[in-house]
């Protein structure tokens, strides 16, 4: 009886999730502060795909694979036909290696009125005519009403594309080439692509490596299949033949619900508040796609598109938590890519180093999943190839270096203790930014510590927890704010901390004062727990909190560092309800991979990773009645939400299997979860309360 009621809410859950959330520009309070151009949009796409799926079927508005340029934006006035994309999520990157079809000669004006995206399918009926699609992970399938003309196109933007039609088939291949670092040359492969229509048709119009015009000899339904690969062709095809071998729509339809159905069960969130459930929902679904997978059907399972800046704050200690299987397999990729390159990739993306970001966040991951007991990779290379990223540089002239391998700018990271402002890091997409890398260079090398002492490294682990003290040589003694430095030791004497500067990433030294998640207790000690607090309220009594990027997603669970969780409770109890909506502008930024979709998934659970590596969650309060984890090891973590309310938004007291850990009225214990708790099992109660 359970398993049919959880069977019941899951496939309403599906059909509720609205995958058009975040492909319109965010009307939330912080993104109207300091978002600016593409930082407004979600960048998402109502794309249909498994989880981690290798390509990510989905409407189309825009039809280029311009950097920064999403597939789909729901302002956009023309449908364009469906797309096989291959774009990074929520990001501001590139597509590569896509194809579309468009069941026309000609663009179509869009009509949401007639628009339905969810998980399992798509549909959009303009002119009176209803075209669907549903699919798998390599593959879809469109039915497609009154239509006599298909149009198939490479998106290749500079016309590298080939086509080919041979009976009822097209095949066609786009070459994929590098930005950021190696910008513009070869990636070393290219996207592959299978159509099958199920009927004849004839070609009516071919333009050279961009794409070919099919009219059907009668106009009425026609059903048509496709499916991508990596490989070749016959790839494709072969992808094709596994994952839809036949014609029944609605079975792959069925079969791509039940997929989902099994993902989002894993979590089962019940409460009053429909319109978060749905959203929550949503959140888990963005949060379920990347990094995609990039073998062919039948392979060992392998993957690309890390968005590591982004994501090891969130998504990947989320996936530690719902499914460490997949984590060692995404660890595995790593160290592929180790294998073929001899570093440890950075932000590794269309098979290549490109050092987008700043940081060395593999690290980061690959230590926190090591730590929580993750063990199916290989440890000792993983290892070898985080210990050689910290401590060796290939050399900042060598082919290698301006390649995309091996951390920017170590070499003056190691000489200073930090990056000085006359290093401005020449071979890196995001040039300068020495404050903000210094800052993240010194968490990863904490990280890695940890790991260095576990593993009886005694001698790295000394050096490496000293480096993790690095972030006191980029804070101003003076006004206690992170602050650009000379090589030769002095700061610069500029009241900037509510300023966007060059030394620092995406956001302002407002927003890095609150870096140093290995540390909080000494960064408490080093400003004073008073001003701490202080500046904590100013955050957001001021205005100053961005939600809408990643540099500020720990900083509302910092009050439980200083005794003050009510604040935190407060704080994510009005982010939850201010910077996302169930809209096409619900997201007040860049989803970038998950990541912010991620943040919310943990803002409703009631505890967050503040920093991934310590194996140690900071509580907030649930966002429903009752939540059940249902874990890989076959237990179950429950948590529960006593008197839960709108108004009953804090915690006086937290119990784990009944003993209490956090007393808001004693202040006795700590307001934090262990990860050790969740893997064995067992109930998280909270009880709620209008006051503290």
């Amino acid at each position: 009886m359970r398993i049919a009621a959880l069977i019941l809410l899951t496939l309403s859950v599906v059909s509720r999730i609205d995958t058009r959330v975040g492909t319109d520009a965010s009307s939330s309070p912080s993104s109207s502060i300091f978002g600016s151009a593409g930082e407004v949009f979600g960048n998402t796409l109502p794309c249909v795909t498994e989880p981690h799926g290798h390509t990510f079927w989905t409407p189309q508005t825009r039809q280029t694979q311009k950097k920064g340029v999403s597939p789909y934006y729901y302002a956009d006035s023309l449908f364009l036909g469906f797309r096989a994309s291959h774009w990074l999520v929520g990001g501001a990157t590139q597509d590569y290696g896509s194809f579309s079809l468009l069941p026309s000669d000609c663009p179509l004006p869009m009509d949401h009125a007639g628009e339905e995206a969810t998980p399992s399918g798509y549909g959009i009926t303009l002119g009176g005519r209803r075209f669907e699609m549903t699919g798998r992970s390599h593959s879809a399938i469109f039915r497609l009403e009154d239509c006599e003309y298909l149009r198939i196109s490479v998106i290749n933007d500079v016309g590298e594309g080939t086509l080919s039609v041979q009976g009822r088939t097209v095949s066609a291949s786009n070459p994929v080439r590098r930005i950021y670092q190696g910008k513009g040359q070869p990636a070393g492969f290219s996207g592959h692509f299978y159509l099958q229509a199920d009927t004849d048709f004839e070609v009516v119009e071919t333009v050279q490596g961009e794409s070919v015009l099919l009219r059907f000899p009668e106009k009425g339904t026609h059903l048509v299949k496709a499916a991508c690969s990596f490989r070749s062709v016959d790839g494709a095809r072969s992808n094709l033949a596994s994952e839809i071998p036949g014609w029944d729509f609605d079975a792959v339809k069925e079969t791509l619900t039940g997929i989902w159905d099994n993902r989002l069960s894993r979590v089962e969130a019940t409460g009053a508040n429909k319109e978060m459930l749905t959203h929550f929902y949503g959140s888990l679904w963005r949060a379920s796609l990347l990094p995609r997978q990039v073998n062919d059907v039948g392979e060992s399972a392998d993957y690309d598109d890390f968005s590591l800046w982004d994501t090891y704050r969130a998504l990947h200690p989320l996936l530690t938590i719902l499914d460490p299987q997949e984590v060692g397999e995404m660890i595995q990729a790593l160290l592929r890519k180790y294998d073929r390159g001899g570093w440890l990739p950075i932000f590794p993306c269309w098979g290549s180093y490109t050092s987008a970001m700043i940081g060395d966040h593999a690290i980061s991951m690959i230590c926190d999943a090591y730590l929580k007991g993750i063990r199916n990779f290989d440890v000792r290379k993983a290892w070898r190839a985080m210990r050689h990223n910290a401590f060796d540089s290939p050399g900042e002239e060598s082919e290698a270096y301006k390649d995309g391998r091996g951390r920017r700018a170590l070499v003056s990271y190691l000489k200073y203790g930090y990056v000085p402002l006359e290093d401005s890091v020449p071979y890196a997409y995001h040039r300068e930014e020495q404050v903000s890398r210094t800052l993240e260079y010194a968490y990863d090398d904490w990280c890695l510590s940890r790991v260095a002492l576990r593993r009886f490294r005694l001698l790295d682990w000394f050096r490496l927890k000293k480096r993790a003290g690095n972030w006191r040589n980029v804070f101003d003694p003076a006004t206690r704010y992170p602050q650009g430095r000379h090589a030769d030791g002095t700061f610069l004497q500029e009241n900037n901390y509510l300023e966007k500067t060059a030394f620092i990433t995406e956001g302002t030294p407002c927003h890095y004062s609150w870096y140093v998640p290995q540390d909080v207790e000494g960064l408490i000690d080093f400003i004073g727990r008073e001003e701490f607090t202080a500046r904590l309220d100013s955050m957001f009594s001021e205005r100053r909190y961005w939600h809408g990027n990643e540099p500020c997603h720990q900083v509302p669970w910092l009050y439980n560092y200083v005794g003050q969780p009510e604040k935190t409770q407060a704080a994510v109890h009005g982010i939850l309800r201010s910077e996302y909506r169930n809209a096409a502008g619900g997201l007040s930024g860049n989803d970038d991979a998950g990541a912010m979709s991620a943040w919310y998934v943990f803002g409703c659970l009631g505890f967050y990773p503040v920093c991934p590596g310590s194996g140690e969650y900071a509580l907030g309060a649930p966002a429903f009645d009752a939540i059940t984890l249902r874990l890989e090891n076959g237990k179950t973590f429950r948590i529960v939400a006593e008197n839960l309310s709108e108004e009953n938004k804090y915690v006086r007291r937290v119990r784990l299997d009944g003993r209490v850990i956090w007393d808001a009225a004693t202040r006795r214990g700590r307001p934090f979860l262990t990860h050790k708790a969740i893997r064995r099992g067992g109930n998280l109660v909270f009880e709620m309360c209008a006051a503290i």
